[in-house]
């Protein structure tokens, strides 16, 4: 049975990805509207129906935006933090709830759930990590900085999707107002291109088959760019790295 992952599409306009080992299929998060969320599935062969469970990483519309009602309208229980689940609507059910201590892992089936917590303007966000037993996925979308228990979930990793949201010249030169830069550029912002990078450096990269850029700022990004700092990390090829769009995310990746 194949370990294998796919994102439907990130980006600040929409985030969700798909973590598949056997019959199960977990979808990390659903910024898109239901018939966006169908669709986006339908082009990796899913139906909504093959959802096993949904987590969440924390309330931010990207993330949250689409999983009360995707959730509701085909009965997938959702997991997240307590914190997140304040934003949840006041006639979610219940019993659809299922809440995430950031420091414990959980099952979902044939795949264990791992959450972290990390630093970014939310109530209780987390990102997660995912493993079948042999091999381990992690991903890391939203947060300002990096911190030693981060490294330590995305060490000895086979599969990574890391945050690369900006390039701090472009961010710096850019339109955006001061307030919504420094909000970007600080502790509970993004991650740039060379921060990303440097993360990569720090960890053990010994076991990674994948590696993707990922949630990518439209206005102060390039592909290009995420991936020549991730080669840089790893001394690699930058045509070796995966990037992450908003309006196609990425294909399936079989993890060995």
């Amino acid at each position: 049975m194949a370990f294998r992952f796919a994102s439907l599409g990130s980006g600040s306009s929409g985030n969700g990805l798909v973590v598949e080992r056997g019959g199960t299929r977990i979808l990390m998060d659903c910024g898109f509207t239901l018939g966006e969320t169908a669709l986006r599935l339908g082009r990796l062969g899913l139906a909504p129906a093959d959802i096993t469970a949904i987590v969440v990483t924390h309330e931010h519309t990207d993330h949250l935006g689409g999983v009360a009602r995707f959730s509701k309208r085909h009965a997938i229980p959702v997991h997240l933090t307590r914190g997140t689940a304040l934003a949840l609507p006041v006639d979610f059910p219940a019993s659809l709830v299922r809440f995430v201590d950031p420091h414990a892992s959980f099952e979902v089936n044939d795949l264990l759930v791992d959450p972290f917590p990390v630093p970014h303007d939310a109530r209780e966000p987390v990102q997660y990590a995912f493993s079948d037993g042999a091999s381990r996925l992690a991903v890391t979308t939203d947060l300002g900085m990096s911190t030693p228990h981060v490294e330590e979930k995305l060490s000895h990793c086979h599969a990574l999707v890391l945050e690369c949201n900006h390039d701090v010249a472009m961010l710096e030169g850019g339109s955006y107002p001061r307030m919504l830069k420094e909000r970007i550029s600080g502790r509970f912002g993004h991650l740039d291109n060379e921060a990303a990078a440097g993360i990569v450096s720090r960890i053990d990269c010994t076991r990674l088959e994948h590696i993707v850029a990922a949630h990518l700022s439209k206005e102060n990004n390039l592909p290009a760019l995420a991936a020549q700092a991730l080669a840089g990390a790893l001394g690699c090829e930058a045509s070796w790295i995966g990037v992450a769009t908003q309006e196609d995310g990425f294909t399936w990746r079989s993890i060995s």
